[in-house]
């Protein structure tokens, strides 16, 4: 039997023209202030490196746990609720983060979301083999 990802490809999709957007800004950051490896102690270049990190330490995992409830026959409307909180709260996310370095609540309804969303597609998963 063939299976799509249709609906994670989708969400991929766009958490990966996220990712390019926040990498270029990683990179021209690099070129503005010829820092070639780590920040050299450019306060603006660090919160765009962990920015661009924080984005790839979650949706990696993320958009896998998606994928393998979308091969597991979760329904449409499960698949696009979680990517749809997924790309949301990492969009959110990068924005808080990147306009300042303490709280705001784009951060903070970014990282709860996100770890909402993780959390709700690992329970899905876990639970489908039942």
């Amino acid at each position: 039997m063939l299976q799509s990802l249709v609906i994670s490809g989708f969400y991929s999709g766009i958490l990966a023209i996220i990712l390019l957007a926040l990498s270029f800004k990683v990179i021209g950051l690099r070129r503005e202030h010829k820092v070639g490896i780590g920040d050299g102690d450019n306060a603006e270049l660090a919160k765009a490196i962990r920015v661009h990190a924080n984005f790839i330490e979650y949706v990696p995992l993320s958009i896998l746990l998606l994928a393998i409830s979308e091969l597991n026959g979760a329904a449409p409307w499960f698949l696009h609720a979680m990517g749809g909180l997924l790309v949301t709260c990492r969009f959110l996310h990068a924005i808080g983060l990147s306009s300042s370095i303490g709280t705001s609540w784009q951060r903070f309804v970014g990282t709860l979301g996100t770890f909402i969303t993780l959390l709700i597609l690992a329970i899905a998963n876990i639970i489908s083999i039942f």
